[in-house]
């Protein structure tokens, strides 16, 4: 749940600066999820329903704003260590570096999150969705127990698992759930495999933070078993991604079409070959060759989601 802008100092006005505190680079994270769910939510209705594509994308854009500047203003006291070990490591921080007032990003952040949760009722409301507001909620508070007290999951260990469940589940299946009404079954083998992917993204976020966030008490699978053991799990979560998709489609061709999974899984694999080229060069502090690591990893992940939304939108005979 974290990004980076390295080598991107902060600009100069307001505006800009509540830009590059929003960090555009990490918004696929969570829209790519969610329009894939409201993909497979429309194959179990009649077809595509633009109002609930956009009550579904003001909840995503809204929560998107609340979860990044509330994990900024959580993160502040290891961000401002991570500055002070690699000033020249890794981008500007928000607080840290002065860019925006703490209060004013955690005022901004719940106000988003307030205004997050407003549009979860009112497409309770207007798409008669009757647990919409309460999922919505839902949604939410996992990514509330990731950084913020008192649960902090992600400073107590387990929270790229807490990442998997939001990301990965939550996020995609609520969108789906507004856009057809109900999760229908053929949802879950594509959730299972985004799934891993989002688990692979969240153990490899953690690699430019291992030794940063080991000196504040942060306990990331990286941090607290190693560079080389993260980067096998993230690879690992990418293999078995794929290949529930592969699977699936498979053993139940009716729920997860071949057509749809084999350009995605092309994608998956060549983004996951470059990883492994680079994987050895990736090693702890070496954030150049880092970066490159996971701009394949998150390749792998959002475009061949994305591919596989768009053939299965375009694929006439939603069901």
């Amino acid at each position: 749940m974290r990004a980076s802008r390295t080598g991107a100092g902060p600009p100069a006005s307001s505006l800009g600066r509540w830009f590059y505190a929003l960090k555009p680079a990490s918004w696929p994270k969570l829209l790519v999820p969610a329009l894939f769910g409201q993909v497979l939510g429309a194959r179990s209705a009649a077809g595509l329903d633009l109002l609930a594509l956009g009550w579904g994308l003001g909840f995503t854009v809204l929560g998107l704003g609340f979860i990044v500047l509330l994990n900024d203003w959580g993160d502040r006291e290891v961000d401002a260590i991570k500055r002070s070990m690699f000033p020249d490591g890794c981008s500007p921080k928000t607080i840290p570096d002065g860019i925006l007032d703490a209060r004013a990003v955690a005022a901004v952040g719940v106000l988003l999150g307030a205004a997050a949760l407003l549009v979860a009722a009112g497409a309770e409301s207007a798409l008669q969705r009757p647990v919409a507001f309460e999922a919505g909620l839902a949604c939410m508070l996992i990514f509330v127990a990731y950084t913020l007290p008192p649960i902090r999951l992600n400073y107590r260990g387990g929270g790229e698992l807490l990442e998997m469940l939001g990301v990965g589940a939550a996020l995609p299946l609520y969108n789906a759930y507004l856009q057809g009404g109900a999760i229908a079954p053929r949802a879950w083998p594509w959730i299972a495999g985004f799934s891993m992917l989002s688990l692979a993204s969240g153990v490899g976020s953690g690699l430019s933070d291992e030794e940063s966030d080991r000196a504040g008490g942060k306990r990331t699978f990286a941090s607290t078993y190693g560079n080389l053991a993260a980067r096998r799990l993230s690879e690992t979560c990418v293999a078995l991604g794929v290949g529930i998709w592969v699977a699936a489609s498979f053993a139940r061709p009716d729920l997860v079409p071949v057509w749809a999974v084999a350009p995605a899984a092309a994608i998956v694999v060549w983004n996951f070959a470059r990883m492994r080229k680079v994987s050895h060069a990736a090693v702890t502090n070496a954030f150049r060759a880092q970066g490159a690591y996971k701009r394949f990893l998150h390749r792998a992940i959002w475009h061949s989601t994305t591919l596989a939304a768009v053939l299965l939108w375009l694929r006439p005979g939603f069901e």
